[in-house]
């Protein structure tokens, strides 16, 4: 359905037009001064320059105009109630209740509470895993896992086929590393032996764990003896190069890694339709370099082969794309090239999306400048790279374990789960096992919440206090709210059977119309729920979790208004208690579509 903003400016800009003024003067916000009405048009400060009158007289003519329009249309459920034009020219609009009331009963009938689908079906290809193998899930990597999630989600809300790919780190010198220190850790082993000619082993010849020390001691090694990294580079060449034993490894070292990603991945409620990685687009590579040398695109600089991206309006110079360094490898800008030209293939998306850290901007104006200049992809298609600000301590910088290192992303979860079970402990509401499995659905609400309430490209201080607080703008407030309000249906329900009217419940809260508001905390949460489909379709537009985060909170805020200034379940009047119900049943709805863009779910109790 429309959105509610759209639907006031089309008769403000009607009324403009009546007048003998242009249309699109006729614009509508949303008021900066609640205090004094709820939606604003300034269009006559625009239009008085262009029609030689004072601002105040064309307000004047188009409050005129609306007000004569509610009059002709009779029968009809007027769309304001108060139509002022204020000095030196403002035109100051409110709702009528009646009509915000039959708004918000459109939403209940829609299958997505009034959200349109505005993606057609096309493709777009979220790229926000980027884990490598062999290496376990830290903290960083948790900011693209649950952005990209969130987007994709919104994407698909919306109609568009989303398309998400983890593109795995699974093809560099880490590889190699492994390789060689397993080599000299188990030198028995058939890979290692030249004159073997069986079947390999289809058991792996190392566990997770083992595999997880195996490479930080590999890299610490290495960085140490040269003779040991430069056996790494020839095992690396030669995994690349298509040699069997080390291939049969590399099958190993991806098994037991994707195992164990997709188990972390699925903690955070991230899923990905491609398990790609790195090594899918080595077979693109060769022609890919050869198309780029033949349409005169690449040239050798230093002994490297080169792109460049450099355009007169750069406000800084930048430098060329590298394509294959001097000794002939490969890089992470021609992976991605070859990746892009089997996306292209697969999917021939509309957009393509990258969520990284801010660190590598430049990587990607250099892909994204190759891939439209050498025709990879359509001039027309969106190429967007979201980078994400960093996740940082109290002290301000990146965090860290209280040791100074890296933390695995599996012990901040359970931090945070371990935090909020002691939280709901502390009110003994609940046995200690529902207490753990609440406190699980809690913590990923909390810990979700506490990142996607930031804009994207800011950096923000992960506090876990903070984050698992009931009260406040935190996930496990916005969960508060939906419990609450699942406590307060089932109460009614019950009352409802209790006084053998069980099949009342659906009669009187579900079947009737929402009644317009009786007070100004009731038309304040109904207004704030009527731009539900607005602010879905914006946070998707600008790829800003964010909005959706605070959308809620206003949302959940104004829900809490609400309940402290109304006796909903004591009201005496049953056809307006049922009108509170539909009312909040309206909220808990929005409220939960939200959490699962989000990524997350509210339990029964809490």
């Amino acid at each position: 359905m429309k959105k509610i903003l759209d639907l006031t400016a089309e008769q403000v800009r009607a009324a403009f037009e009546s007048c003998g003024y242009a249309a699109d003067y006729g614009k509508v916000t949303l008021s900066n001064r609640p205090d004094l009405c709820e939606y604003q048009c300034n269009g006559a400060m625009a239009a008085a320059k262009a029609y030689h009158k004072k601002p105040i007289d064309i307000a004047g003519d188009v409050a005129a105009a609306l007000k004569r329009q509610a009059e002709e249309t009779a029968g009809a459920v007027p769309m304001f109630s108060s139509v002022e034009a204020v000095m030196p020219g403002f035109l100051n609009l409110k709702l009528s209740g009646d009509y915000l009331a039959a708004y918000l009963d459109g939403m209940r009938s829609e299958a997505k509470l009034g959200v349109e689908e505005c993606g057609s079906g096309e493709t777009i290809i979220v790229d926000y895993g980027g884990a490598n193998v062999a290496k376990p899930l830290h903290v960083g990597h948790l900011r693209t896992a649950i952005i990209g999630e969130c987007i994709k989600r919104m994407g698909n809300y919306l109609g568009y086929h989303m398309v998400g790919d983890v593109h795995l780190g699974d093809w560099g010198l880490q590889m190699g590393l492994i390789i060689e220190e397993l080599r000299d850790r188990k030198p028995e082993l058939p890979y290692f032996d030249e004159n073997f000619t069986g079947e390999y082993p289809q058991e792996a010849p190392f566990t997770i764990s083992e595999l997880e020390e195996i490479y930080p001691a590999a890299s610490a090694r290495s960085k140490e003896d040269e003779n040991f990294r430069a056996r790494a580079q020839e095992a690396t060449f030669r995994l690349q190069s298509g040699y069997a034993p080390f291939r049969a490894i590399w099958r190993h070292i991806m098994n037991v890694s994707l195992a164990d990603l997709k188990k972390n991945y699925g903690s955070l409620n991230v899923t990905f339709d491609l398990w790609k990685g790195e090594s899918d687009a080595q077979p693109y590579i060769p022609g890919l370099i050869e198309d780029l040398q033949k349409k005169g695109l690449a040239y050798e600089s230093e002994g490297a082969l080169v792109v460049d991206i450099a355009r007169p309006d750069d406000p800084k110079e930048l430098p060329p794309c590298i394509i294959r360094k001097s000794d002939g490898a490969a890089l992470y800008a021609t992976s991605d090239l070859g990746t892009i030209i089997e996306r292209e293939r697969d999917y021939a998306p509309a957009e393509y999306i990258y969520i990284t850290d801010k660190r590598q901007e430049l990587h990607f104006i250099q892909v994204f400048r190759v891939a439209k200049k050498a025709g990879y992809v359509k001039p027309e298609t969106k190429m967007t790279h979201m980078m994400c600000g960093t996740m940082n301590g109290k002290d301000g910088k990146p965090f860290k374990t209280r040791a100074g290192g890296v933390m695995r992303l599996e012990n901040l979860i359970r931090e945070i789960d371990e935090a909020v079970y002691d939280r709901i402990m502390e009110n003994r509401t609940m046995s200690e096992e529902e207490a753990r499995e609440a406190s699980r659905t809690i913590g990923l609400a909390a810990l979700k919440y506490g990142d996607l309430s930031n804009q994207v490209s800011k950096d923000y201080v992960f506090d876990v206090d903070r984050f698992t607080s009931f009260e406040g703008n935190t996930g496990p407030y916005i969960l508060y709210t939906i419990v609450r309000i699942k406590s307060i249906l089932a109460k009614y329900e019950e009352a409802l059977a209790a006084a053998g009217k069980a099949e009342g419940a659906s009669a009187a809260s579900a079947e009737g119309r929402m009644r317009p508001a009786q007070s100004e905390e009731e038309k304040t949460l109904m207004r704030k729920l009527s731009a539900y489909n607005d602010v879905v379709e914006t946070a998707f537009a600008e790829k800003a979790p964010h909005r959706l985060c605070q959308f809620i909170y206003e949302l959940s805020d104004a829900f809490g208004s609400f309940y402290n200034t109304t006796m909903i379940l004591k009201e005496e009047d049953p056809e307006k208690k049922a009108g509170y119900i539909r009312l909040i049943r309206l909220v808990k709805d929005v409220l939960e579509s939200c959490i699962g863009l989000l990524g997350f779910d509210a339990p029964d109790r809490m």
